[in-house]
């Protein structure tokens, strides 16, 4: 990858496709000559460009221009910061016409293009912080403030004109000419023919599918600019008959793709349960359908801030957009969600409408409140819309559609999922709901499925043009460890001896018989971890009981014609394998702490925060199936199965199968929440019984949410008086596996990796003091961390503990699984590699104290049998160089956490 390329990328943390794309604009802007072209010139660049990429067949304009087909939700107004980055620092090109499609993107880019929003897109380039662009707009161009101090024309400032297509479209009508090519009396030429005169105007044009048969195609063209760069997530024309692909696509990364590699949410469709449509009027289906959304809607809601209480992560306020017919059906539909009829006037003022009939305050009120949707101070929960939020609304937080409109099945899906496949944190988080996008279609669900299960649907396959999306195989590979290989070498050497010296001894030692022995040896040697040390699996007597439980375990096998040469050999195979464990394997004692005396702990009284809880009573289950993998889920599952005297009880049931809740201890306090939650059921829902449905249907998902809660009231007191048991001296480590993309095989660890995101992919090799020959990291930090651990010559063996391998628990029951163990000459350590930024984290601060105190039980035991002492390191990821040693690092960071 191009250097400067890569240095890009990391500091805007681009993702794969994006990357790929920036590394494709390098490759062109090295190949052509960057200047003003005239016919025949024009076609020798594409000629230049067909050689390495053939799918571009046309430039399709009197530039070059090349199209980035990238997918909804991938990020192009990201990948417009990085081509501008790239293409000042690297090749010194200081104006950039940016074209919108309409109002509602231009004033995004406006907003994404200016420093201190949240979305700027030169956010970690210092070279453009050091030199802040001019955002030159088609609203203040011509207005004089742009050329009070005659910046235009300073060699040093970086120009971004911003411009809407849709207004210079409606200029042009009936022949005039568009407003930006009439004369400015600010700079004494049009600004239309002093953008066409400068020598670098690079063109990125976003949707550019809509600047195809227009009548401001030709103002493009007029433009002359260096190099035109077109972003769409539909690269085709779509005319009466037929679709018309676009002839210049240079790189294609399909919906589909996005969908597998976790950049978009998952689609979904849902119906009811055995749901028939013909049983229903139109009205009444629009109904159900309504009032289905809405349930759905509030389940992710409710879900939605369960996990930021979770993870800490910022509240996502979900919304719902209904699809209406036309005006009036919009009308219609927003009279009867604000009205009485619909869950009693619940959504009374939370409500919106889009369409073309708006016009004027109304009509800019209503993008103002489109573009602020994803503020969780938002009061908007449902948005109407007939057809207008098109390309450009790009809200993260949609997570349910309900189309009422009329519209074939491909439509429903292409252009239903395609405004609202963003995710909220950037990435998939495994949480099903808040990475789902459910599309309500009780009258549709199976031609949606049908559609979605087509070869040729956007969610199979779509269209793949220009440089194609490598689809990497990956296959899963089992690593075993040190002690195992050098076993099978030493063993198979044994064998070898053996039947050289007695050659009709082949039969009895074959391979699987071998394989036996050293197996009923391993299980045998795990009988024995309760040992202090795994130098006493050394002694005489603990190698004969050894070797007398592996006999009897081969004793249930078949008839053993040379007892004498199998003794010995099994014998010998203790003797290498006790050997080998000793030698490579570092010995983690069993450390169980455990509080003593009088322990106190509970939960303090709080008030119940139950604003985001607003669900509603069902009559049936909702069948929700993905789009892409046809899994099927339902919603409410937990059903009504029996009916409870008390309406608490339906949650207090739910908090009794929690560990660390008490029924005798807490009682009060969970009638007491429970009511809170009650109460405020009550205070929406229309009766009793709708409240009992709630709380039925619902029941794990409100005790899941009361639950959390609880956690952050916790508290525990005692003596501090604890009982250490130490059950195991030692432990066998085990098997560890991995996936590896199979085309990149094994990576020596020293070498530097360029593409640090992909590093988790990565399986890296060429070890000598490791336990595994093959390990994997998480990161470039831990990557440089085993470096040191190779090089450092008091450093005797380290590994990387696998889930299980090594169990500290901190909290209350929670396990720590450290980075790293090491053992040099003198001491153990176990190693944290950690972002600096989270070196004061509350739970990593928790975690340091539980490791402490392992470490310092742990110690006690070793050092009692000639073992040597625990030290626990913390080390922020940003002080790791190849120069250092373990030992400099304790120096520097180890501390006692208490």
């Amino acid at each position: 990858m191009n250097k400067h390329v890569k240095n890009i990328s990391a500091r805007l943390s681009l993702r794969t496709p994006q990357k790929d794309s920036l590394e494709i604009l390098a490759d062109i802007i090295d190949m052509l000559e960057l200047k003003k072209h005239e016919e025949a010139s024009l076609k020798l660049e594409l000629e230049k460009v067909q050689a390495s990429y053939p799918s571009v067949s046309d430039f399709e304009r009197d530039f070059p221009s090349l199209c980035f087909a990238l997918a909804t939700g991938v990020g192009k107004t990201r990948l417009m910061g990085a081509f501008i980055s790239y293409l000042y620092i690297q090749k010194g090109m200081k104006n950039f016409f940016v074209l919108a499609p309409n109002l509602t993107i231009y004033n995004k880019l406006i907003q994404d293009f200016t420093p201190g929003t949240p979305k700027y897109v030169f956010k970690g380039i210092a070279e453009i912080a050091a030199n802040e662009p001019r955002i030159i707009t088609g609203d203040n161009y011509d207005s004089g403030k742009m050329y009070v101090k005659n910046s235009l024309f300073k060699e040093d400032e970086i120009h971004i004109n911003i411009f809407n297509i849709s207004k210079i479209n409606a200029e042009v009508r009936g022949g005039k000419a568009p407003r930006i090519k009439r004369l400015s009396e600010y700079i004494g030429e049009s600004y239309f023919e002093y953008l066409s005169s400068l020598p670098d105007l690079v063109l990125l044009m976003d949707e550019s599918h809509r600047y195809r048969a227009t009548a401001g195609v030709n103002v493009l063209n007029e433009l002359k600019p260096v190099i035109g760069l077109e972003l769409t997530a539909t690269p085709q024309v779509e005319s009466s008959t037929r679709s018309i692909p676009f002839e210049n696509v240079i790189y294609s990364y399909p919906l589909h793709k996005a969908m597998e590699d976790g950049y978009v949410k998952e689609p979904t469709v849902a119906t009811r349960e055995n749901f028939n449509a013909s049983d229903y009027t139109q009205e009444q289906l629009e109904q159900l359908k309504l009032a289905d959304g809405v349930r759905i809607h509030e389940e992710t809601k409710t879900e939605l801030d369960l996990y930021s209480r979770q993870t800490g992560q910022p509240l996502v306020k979900p919304f719902v957009l209904v699809v209406a017919q036309d005006t009036d059906h919009a009308e219609e539909l927003l009279k009867y969600i604000e009205s009485d009829e619909f869950y009693a006037g619940q959504y009374k003022g939370k409500v919106i409408t889009v369409h073309s009939n708006q016009r004027g305050e109304e009509k800019d009120e209503t993008i103002a409140e489109l573009m602020a949707l994803e503020d969780p101070n938002s009061t908007t929960e449902i948005v109407i819309h007939v057809n207008m939020l098109k390309e450009g609304w790009d809200v993260t937080n949609l997570y349910t559609i309900i189309p009422l409109r009329a519209a074939n099945s491909k439509t429903l899906v292409e252009q239903s999922i395609g405004r609202g496949l963003r995710l909220p944190y950037g990435r998939r988080t495994e949480n099903e709901a808040v990475d789902r996008l459910t599309i309500v279609a009780h009258d549709r669900f199976q031609d949606i499925i049908d559609e979605a299960n087509n070869p040729n649907s956007v969610i199979r396959k779509g269209v793949i043009i220009g440089k194609d999306v490598a689809v990497e195989k990956k296959e899963a590979v089992t690593i075993t460890t040190k002690i195992e290989e050098t076993i099978q070498q030493e063993v198979q050497a044994e064998v070898d001896k053996i039947i050289e010296n007695k050659p009709e001894a082949k039969e009895t030692f074959t391979t699987n018989r071998v394989n036996d022995i050293v197996q009923a040896t391993q299980k045998a040697m795990k009988k024995f971890e309760y040992l202090p040390s795994s130098k006493d699996l050394q002694k005489p007597e603990v190698q004969a009981a050894i070797v007398k439980e592996v006999k009897e375990d081969l004793n249930t096998q078949e008839l053993d014609l040379f007892p004498e040469e199998t003794e010995k050999f099994v014998a010998h195979v203790v003797a290498t394998s006790v050997n080998n464990h000793v030698q490579h394997s570092i010995d983690i004692p069993r450390v169980i702490i455990q509080p003593v005396g009088d322990v106190t702990w509970g939960y303090k009284e709080f008030q119940l925060d139950v604003k985001n809880i607003h669900l509603q009573s069902t009559e049936g289950k909702i069948v929700i199936q993905n789009l892409r993998t046809s899994e099927r889920s339902t919603l409410n599952t937990s059903g009504m199965i029996y009916k409870q005297e008390n309406l608490a009880d339906y949650i207090i049931e739910q908090l009794m199968n929690y560990s660390d809740i008490s029924y005798d201890d807490h009682a009060e306090l969970l009638y007491n929440l429970v009511g809170q939650l009650i109460k405020h059921l009550q205070s929406y829902l229309a009766d009793d019984e709708a409240v009992e449905n709630v709380l039925a249907y619902n029941s794990k998902q409100l005790a899941s949410h009361i639950h959390e809660q609880m956690q952050e009231y916790y508290y525990q007191t005692s003596e501090n008086e604890y009982d250490v048991k130490i059950s195991k001296g030692y432990e066998q480590l085990g098997n560890v596996h991995y996936t590896m993309v199979v085309k990149d095989g094994e990576r020596n660890f020293r070498n530097p990796v360029e593409d640090k995101s992909k590093i988790r992919s990565m399986v890296f090799s060429g070890f000598s003091k490791s336990l595994y020959r093959v390990q994997k990291f998480d990161s470039d930090s831990e990557r440089k961390f085993a470096v040191i651990c190779e090089n450092d010559p008091k450093v005797l063996k380290w590994f990387k503990p696998m889930s299980g391998q090594l169990k500290i628990y901190y909290g209350r029951g929670e396990t720590y699984h450290p980075d790293f163990v090491v053992e040099t000459d003198e001491l153990k350590f176990i190693c944290e590699i950690k972002a600096e930024s989270d070196m004061q984290d509350e739970i990593v601060l928790e975690k340091a104290k539980a490791v402490t105190a392992w470490c310092e039980h742990a110690s006690k035991h070793e050092l009692e049998h000639d073992g040597k002492e625990w030290v626990y390191l913390l080390i922020p990821h940003t002080n790791l160089n190849e120069n250092m040693t373990v030992d400099g690092l304790k120096n520097k960071y180890y501390r006692q956490y208490k």
